[in-house]
């Protein structure tokens, strides 16, 4: 049997990274424990019965929960402020997972339009193949948000910071609205990480995340979870979950667990380097905009400061010129490393418009601010003066 620290005080953020939601064996081990099984056995018929119809405490198959994958969860939820949660393959069956288990044919979604790639195809063309409509609003204008609530809407969905511009959308004020139509809001909060937003205290009914991002943080696996509230989840994504098999492995639970002790000590260093970054490009010749939610100048400032505890780890900012001169920087790059990834130990760029949200019409991509020449930087943990002078260097080249 394992042995939960339940019992234990209420501790602070890093803390809970650390041990929260840890259920040791009878060996003691210092380390969670790994347990890679697909099934669990039973000390009698009488037994399995009763595990099966929820009478007996236990567990039953790894789709559906595993020791190692439950400690994982629990140590979200305790971060988090989540009454219960599913951990999730990736950070896209996690989105799925979260949007899918609470609509039907003929319900209705509304959805701020700066997504991520692949969170756009799910709420505009998955689920219209399921008989679900999707509008897209500036998720700034919450005039937009309440003008699109139809009799069937169910969800509200948005990313903030979203990607890849870092515009800044108001939790709450979109909650309230989502709230009075009787609707349910989902908010992916990848960017701003646990540590620097609470969108289930600013009144979000769902939260999700790619926990392959910040929570590893170091290139290793996959994975995703859905939090949430024990009444949401046992009516909504519980059966979704257990019939429809989007589990988190017990292997990448395990090293997501091992991220999580981490991440508080990564996310500072890295949003320290990211603030002093977007100094550097605001005063760069050849640098025409930087979009960055630590800083005064950035459009939604103040939504900023009055949702968020700390910047962003990512740095958004647009050459003066074009592709041409966004590839220059790119490939002039010696320590930065191109990649579509974020969230990671190393500093990360890609151009977005040819990689993240290439499938998005030119139209649809100059109505979210994706030109030609933006880049999106993913600052790392490596010292920052290295940071600054490969920018410098590359920058040159331009």
């Amino acid at each position: 049997m394992l042995k939960s620290n339940e019992t234990k005080k209420t501790w602070r953020p890093a803390t809970e990274m650390v041990h929260g939601g840890t259920a040791r064996s009878g060996f003691g081990e210092t380390s969670e424990a790994l347990f890679l099984t697909q099934g669990f056995v039973y000390d009698s018929a009488e037994a399995a019965e009763a595990r099966f119809k929820g009478e007996e405490p236990g567990f039953i198959y790894s789709r559906y929960a595993n020791p190692t994958t439950r400690m994982f969860e629990e140590r979200m939820m305790l971060v988090e402020g989540a009454e219960d949660a599913r951990a999730t393959a990736s950070g896209m069956a996690a989105v799925n997972s979260a949007i899918q288990c609470q609509v039907k044919a003929g319900d209705h979604i509304v959805s701020s339009r700066a997504l991520f790639g692949s969170c756009r195809y799910v709420v505009e063309t998955v689920m219209a193949r399921a008989g679900v409509s999707c509008t897209f609003v500036d998720g700034r204008n919450l005039d937009e948000w309440q003008a699109a609530v139809r009799p069937e809407t169910k969800v509200f969905f948005m990313e903030t910071p979203t990607n890849p511009t870092l515009e800044m959308i108001d939790i709450a004020a979109v909650a309230e609205i989502a709230h009075a139509a009787g609707a349910k809001l989902v908010v992916d909060n990848v960017f701003a990480t646990p540590l620097f937003q609470k969108p289930l205290e600013l009144g979000a009914d769902v939260v999700v995340y790619s926990a392959t991002k910040h929570i590893d943080g170091q290139g290793r696996c996959l994975g995703g979870i859905v939090l949430s509230s024990k009444d949401w989840i046992e009516e909504n994504l519980h059966d979704f979950f257990r019939h429809t098999g989007p589990s988190l492995s017990p292997f990448n639970a395990w090293a997501l667990l091992k991220g999580l002790e981490t991440l508080p000590l990564r996310v500072k260093q890295a949003t320290s380097s990211a603030a002093r970054i977007a100094d550097y490009l605001a005063g760069h010749s050849k640098v025409a905009t930087v979009l960055y939610p630590g800083r005064d100048d950035h459009p939604d400032a103040a939504v900023a400061k009055k949702q968020m505890t700390g910047g962003s780890t990512l740095v958004a900012f647009e050459l003066k010129g074009g592709k041409t001169e966004a590839f220059d920087f790119a490939n002039g790059l010696d320590l930065v490393l191109l990649s579509n990834n974020l969230g990671d130990a190393k500093t990360l760029t890609t151009h977005p418009a040819t990689t993240t949200h290439k499938n998005l019409t030119p139209e649809a991509r100059a109505e979210l601010g994706i030109s030609d020449a933006l880049m999106r930087l993913s600052v790392g943990i490596e010292d920052v003066e290295d940071l600054l002078e490969d920018l410098d260097q590359a920058l040159a080249r331009v």
